[in-house]
């Protein structure tokens, strides 16, 4: 116990490395945080360095529950790496006992009633939620309630190739060209084999997924924030029309895609957040086909895969190839699925270019980046992970409130405890 309290410490101390040397906002400390005093001394921590602390206790008390998790969940942990399952239900079902005899739960009426939490029952069946205090919580625990465990298998597709697509042009609301209509019967007839149950269709509100649905024959759902990125002012344009009327926009977005915003339009940025809703609703259904849209699809991808920033924009996701998702424990199994159908390639590498961060290639147009959170966008080592403690230069907002004389950062970060 004293090594695993140890362990926990180290912990923490990285926690508060990543908040005030990385000008982090959100750390998960994920532990068997089972006991009042474990507890204690994670709000200690937290009080002694002005973060915010909210609590997700999971209670399962249905044998049924316990034994499905046990199988769908551990046996692909890190804890029990080449285990058959009847070892891994043994060992594991020996560990709740174990943990039985010490375990106090989060009481919201005497002990605890003033601490922020959510109590998660048998999986989703039942919630308790205490003291939000804020938004960041609120989000925790709207994500947790709307999440589940249950098998199924997420779809997603491109529409098929458009008339825009043959001309190489972006964005706009063209319909489907030959070999378009073509992929639309192929996946037709690759769902009908599958014989999916209970299978939804989303689409967004353009042409050309439209079309593609259209010629399933099944009911379908069109979402408007599933629409492709709004490129603005080059909507309906080449990139090379592009780069020779607008040269330093298109100089722009090469040095820093993701947050990159078209005039008048979006940056990947901006159309991760417009997908919330759709990503929330994903995770509370079954199975579900999504026909989208190139940088839609790479957003989707890169959530349920779990890809930075720097990655999201250049995933390659070609027309006529449908990706079949299924989140497991620990992660999402991906299979890429070809149905034969031709179609060009509107795919565009990263420019092997590398400009300075300290130098612009050309003059920033105002708003054509979404903002950083920081200015230092530099990655560190944890303090205590690699032995030795780093350099710690202020961030902009430490180095502001030690000038107006504070004694601590203005900066509000949260840990979720589970």
């Amino acid at each position: 116990m004293k090594i695993r309290k140890q362990c926990a410490l180290v912990a923490l101390e990285d926690v508060k490395a990543y908040f005030t040397e990385e000008s982090g906002q959100i750390a998960v400390f994920d532990a068997t945080n089972t006991t009042r005093e474990r507890r204690d001394m994670i709000l200690n921590f937290a009080k002694q360095n002005a973060f915010k602390v909210f609590f997700v206790e999971s209670v399962c008390d249905d044998p049924d529950v316990i034994a499905a998790n046990i199988l769908e969940v551990k046996v692909s942990s890190p804890d029990y790496p080449e285990r058959n399952r009847e070892n891994v239900m043994e060992d594991f079902l020996k560990r709740i006992e174990c943990y039985k005899v010490t375990y106090q739960p989060l009481d919201p009426d005497n002990y605890d009633k003033d601490l922020s939490f959510i109590k998660v029952m048998n999986v989703g069946q039942r919630f308790l939620v205490n003291r939000v205090q804020d938004y960041i919580q609120s989000k925790i625990v709207y994500y947790l309630m709307n999440i589940h465990v249950h098998p199924r298998t997420i779809y997603l597709c491109r529409h098929g190739e458009s008339e825009f697509n043959l001309l190489g042009k972006i964005g706009g609301d063209s319909g489907l060209s030959l070999r378009g209509k073509q992929f639309a019967q192929a996946l037709k007839k690759f769902l009908e084999e599958q014989e999916i149950q209970d299978l939804k269709v989303w689409t967004s509100q353009l042409k050309r997924t439209i079309q593609t649905a259209e010629s399933l024959g099944v009911t379908y759902e069109q979402w408007k924030i599933l629409n492709e990125i709004d490129a603005g002012v080059c909507e309906e344009m080449t990139y090379s029309e592009i780069e020779q009327r607008y040269p330093e926009e298109f100089a722009l977005r090469d040095q820093e895609k993701y947050l990159y915003r078209y005039p008048g339009g979006e940056s990947y940025q901006d159309l991760v957040q417009r997908l919330e809703p759709v990503i929330m609703e994903l995770e509370r259904q079954g199975n579900v086909l999504v026909i989208s849209h190139q940088a839609v699809m790479r957003c989707l991808l890169a959530y349920f895969l779990d890809k930075g920033a720097d990655e999201l924009p250049y995933l390659r996701c070609p027309l006529h190839i449908i990706f079949k998702l299924t989140p497991v424990a620990y992660g999402c199994k991906v299979e890429t699925i070809t149905l034969n159908v031709e179609a060009v390639d509107t795919h565009r590498d990263k420019p092997t270019h590398n400009f300075p961060k300290s130098q612009t290639p050309v003059r920033m147009r105002r708003n054509s980046f979404t903002p950083l959170s920081s200015s230092n966008t530099i990655r560190r080592p944890r303090n205590y992970s690699v032995g030795s403690r780093p350099l710690k230069p202020l961030s902009p907002l430490r180095a502001l409130d030690m000038q107006e004389g504070a004694d601590q950062p203005k900066t509000q970060v949260s840990i979720p405890v589970v």
